[in-house]
């Protein structure tokens, strides 16, 4: 579970992004977030994984407050975290099997065992046949099927994706949505940001929606 406790956040030079928010994600909920580009959606993703800290409040994942969590702690709590965020840090130096297995060789994974899940999430992807090829040689749509593939490669229980069908045609788009339901129906707590409500409303899950750092109706 994941619990926002009457939080905010304020960045330098007073801008606040987040205004006394409290809500509940359940384990294994597919949640969208929606709003305008500033709205507060990936400051809400950022504190999830600990990437950013409130000014005010907690943020709870499985019961621990990441927001004062020691910073050599976080590492642990993100083994069990996905993250797809805009930039997508693909590195072009590195074939499309390298990016997938960065994660594992971080979290020392064996060879042989690292291949195996590395091939597994391509393949979810559909991006099976292609590890050997540059990244510079896919669509955009194939990009973002490298970063999903990168971020579920260590099966995590948590995954946080922020924008994950800006820039693609509304097909890709549709495809990306249909490749996260089948994590969140494998038990995969989903949260999903998206200034597009209109791809949200075939999926009949629970939306927030944010304006100007606090929800609306």
């Amino acid at each position: 579970m994941i619990q926002f406790q009457q939080v905010s956040k304020r960045y330098p030079g007073g801008f606040d992004a987040l205004k006394n928010l409290s809500f509940e994600i359940q384990t294994g909920e597919l949640l969208f977030l929606a709003g305008h580009s500033g709205a507060g959606k990936s400051t809400i993703l950022k504190l999830i994984a600990g990437i950013e800290r409130p000014t005010g409040g907690a943020v709870l994942v499985n019961g621990q407050n990441v927001g004062s969590m020691r910073r050599s702690s976080i590492p642990f709590i993100r083994r069990n975290i996905g993250l797809i965020f805009q930039d997508h840090k693909i590195l072009f130096d590195r074939s499309v099997y390298d990016n997938v297995r960065l994660p594992l060789d971080i979290l020392g994974f064996d060879g042989q065992e690292a291949r195996r899940r590395v091939l597994a999430a391509l393949d979810k992807v559909g991006l099976s046949g292609k590890e050997k090829l540059n990244p510079v040689t896919l669509s955009g749509g194939e990009q973002q099927r490298l970063c999903i593939a990168r971020a579920v490669v260590h099966r995590p229980a948590i995954l946080l994706a922020d924008e994950p069908t800006a820039n693609l045609d509304r097909d890709y788009a549709n495809d990306i949505l249909e490749l996260f339901r089948s994590f969140h129906q494998v038990g995969v707590t989903l949260v999903i940001s998206a200034h597009d409500e209109s791809l949200m409303a075939d999926y009949g899950r629970r939306i927030l929606r944010l304006k100007n750092g606090q929800f609306t109706a």
